[in-house]
């Protein structure tokens, strides 16, 4: 197929148009590898070299930076190879190959010991500090604490009431009192538990104003004086309240007031020692509340209910309204009588 005419010429034209590129070659053989060689570092530059640059850079440091540990003690070297090796079978084992994570090898670990009740002793000794009172003065300690006396005896009275009412109920007599006069002792323990109560907190809403005539922290005027108002005017009228209503309303009357005196010692009203001292006695009381309640509850349906205060006003307005129906009975009575013997 070369041999043919066609061909031949155009293989003629493709070494005639070759013939100047190789010349020019051959005039500037050392630019060409120039630009070759420019045109490889220039390729070779823009390939990706983040693995090697930091590799370079290492070895380059390592080659040139020597420290004391490069230097070979050829002395000390002899020395530590003319030792004999002693032989410590006892540290030799089947897992004697092996290194311990978080340990050494012949060094023993002091296990641990877990003390698994360490959150109820903290817990405990935190209350044990809470009831100590140690920064309250010895004598309002004492005198803090005999005051709830009367209010913890009336409430443990209450239930022991309650249980003979149960036991009277359950198997016809109780163990020391009869049903009645457990009944009868039971009536005469709600108004003492309710009118202590209400002496209780008048008595601390009174506290706010000695602190305030006294001026501790300042004088506060209004603020503290009204927290000495509302304590009385909300204990007071829980004496005219059923028994249950009654220690209902003081329980909460206690929490609200222990709050408020809880901010007073916070914004510097009352002395540090105050809010820890109000937290005790008020736990105390509203505790001696709750079993009261508890225990009059188990009774509810068991026992009558005396005539209260309120009972009382009811019936005296009662009586007065019949009052003044049989006056006027009377007086119209009359005036007809009257007009009779004026017709006669």
């Amino acid at each position: 197929m070369l041999r043919t005419g066609p061909s031949r010429a155009l293989l003629r034209s493709l070494a005639s148009s070759a013939a100047p590129s190789v010349r020019a070659t051959s005039h500037s053989g050392a630019v060409g590898q120039l630009q070759l060689t420019s045109r490889l570092c220039t390729l070779s530059t823009k390939r990706p070299q983040t693995l090697a640059k930091p590799l370079t850079a290492a070895f380059a440091r390592l080659q040139t930076t020597q420290t004391q540990w490069d230097k070979i003690d050829k002395k000390q070297e002899g020395k530590v190879g003319k030792e004999k090796l002693e032989a410590s079978p006892e540290l030799v084992s089947s897992e004697s190959s092996t290194h311990p994570i978080f340990g050494e090898v012949g060094t023993e670990e002091k296990e641990d010991d877990t003390d698994m009740m360490a959150g109820v002793k903290a817990d405990l000794r935190t209350i044990k500090e809470t009831f100590s009172l140690d920064d309250v003065p010895r004598q309002a300690y004492y005198i803090g604490l005999a005051g709830v006396l009367p209010y913890l005896g009336t409430s443990l009275s209450t239930v022991y009431c309650a249980w003979e009412i149960t036991n009277s109920a359950e198997f016809g007599s109780g163990f020391l009192l009869s049903h009645q006069t457990a009944e009868l002792a039971l009536h005469i323990l709600e108004p003492l538990q309710v009118g202590y109560g209400a002496v209780i907190l008048s008595f601390l809403g009174a506290i706010h104003w000695g602190l305030e005539f006294a001026q501790y922290g300042g004088a506060q005027g209004y603020p503290r004086y009204m927290i000495g108002v509302v304590a009385p005017a909300v204990a007071w009228p829980t004496i005219l309240l059923p028994a249950e209503y009654a220690l209902i309303t003081q329980f909460l009357a206690f929490n609200f007031l222990y709050y408020a005196d809880a901010r007073a010692t916070v914004r510097g009203w009352a002395p540090p020692w105050y809010s820890t001292y109000r937290f005790v006695l008020t736990f105390i009381v509203g505790a001696s509340i709750v079993v009261s309640l508890i225990g009059r509850g188990q009774i509810a349906d068991q026992i009558g209910r005396l005539p209260g205060p309120a009972d009382k006003i009811k019936q005296l307005r009662d009586s007065q309204v019949a009052a003044l129906e049989q006056e006027e009975f009377a007086r119209r009575h009359k005036a007809s009588q009257d007009d009779e013997e004026d017709d006669d």
